[in-house]
């Protein structure tokens, strides 16, 4: 997928904490990523309404897949893109991409892509529900298209 078709970026820099020995991101650290990209991105389309995610609902990660085009390297510079790709009955989809800055803000350089599958479930229990309306017409807003 084109850069251009994210609407959502949140910016990053790789630091020593994330990275090997050999001064490259660690695998692992590609899903946390995600998690602060999905994170940001649920705020900035209106999820997060309250102060510490009050009123937020409840989703639980039940898939997460990553893709290595290439590596970061220590104090990188990285763009964190997302985007919801569909909402299902109880299930949202996520995809993600991560490029490198050397190109420019809004250049081409895939380092690592992905999916993520999330469901809202009904805390106490745990199970899955639908995915209230409200939730779905946040979404199709920011995105600006159908996405149930």
């Amino acid at each position: 997928m084109a850069r251009s078709d994210y609407r959502f970026v949140w910016n990053a820099r790789a630091r020593y904490a994330e990275v090997d020995a050999q001064a490259v991101v660690f695998n692992s650290r590609y899903l946390e990523y995600f998690d602060v990209g999905i994170t940001e991105y649920f705020r900035a389309a209106g999820l997060y309404p309250e102060p510490n995610l009050q009123g937020a609902p409840e989703l639980h990660v039940v898939k997460a897949e990553v893709v290595y085009h290439a590596p970061i390297l220590l104090d990188e510079e990285m763009a964190i893109c997302v985007r919801c790709e569909k909402v299902g009955r109880t299930s949202l989809t996520f995809a993600f991409e991560v490029h490198g800055l050397a190109n420019g803000p809004g250049g081409e350089d895939l380092r690592a892509s992905g999916t993520e599958v999330q469901v809202h479930v009904d805390e106490p229990r745990g199970r899955p529900t639908p995915v209230p309306d409200g939730v779905v017409a946040l979404f199709e807003a920011y995105e600006g298209r159908v996405l149930k």
